[in-house]
């Protein structure tokens, strides 16, 4: 009795194993990370914040789709020139390297699934991707500022 009931939990476990590995190795995107409002001129933004270092690696890597007033805000600790990659990402985004004012210290369009490095101009604590063409349809250029409770905290 021991025996059967033995190799019927090792045949169980056996359909189980090759479920879970498939779920380790194909990734999900994350979307269910705290969320902030931005503001840049009279356009709103709902964006995901990606704050800590495990957030922030997998950033929008994975997603297929992304509504055209959502991005993603990354926070760093302090201040330091940020430089952005776009590997395993699949939509093409651009990035506002954004100083603690809110300031848009440069603008980058970065494409699909490459490793080029993409930097901020001077130090920066914030990068906001956006669906690439967002901020050149809104006329939003280097020098904008953003707006959103992240920015006041900062000044504090």
């Amino acid at each position: 009795m021991f025996q059967r009931l033995a190799a019927l939990l090792l045949v169980s476990a056996s359909f189980l194993a090759p479920a879970h590995a498939q779920q380790r190795i194909q990734p999900q995107p994350q979307t269910d990370l705290a969320r902030t409002q931005l503001s840049v001129g009279l356009y709103k933004i709902d964006a995901q914040v990606a704050q800590s270092p495990r957030e922030r690696e997998i950033g929008l890597m994975f997603r297929k789709t992304m509504p055209q007033a959502e991005g993603m805000i990354f926070v760093f600790e302090q201040p330091a020139t940020q430089c952005f990659w776009m590997r395993n990402t699949l939509l093409p985004l651009t990035a506002a390297f954004v100083a603690d004012d809110g300031r848009i210290v440069n603008l980058v369009d970065m494409q699909p699934m490459t490793e080029n490095s993409h930097c901020s101009e001077e130090p920066v604590r914030y990068v906001l991707e956006m669906n690439q063409g967002w901020f050149a349809k809104k006329n939003i250029k280097k020098g904008a500022k953003l707006g959103g409770e992240l920015f006041s905290a900062a000044k504090r």
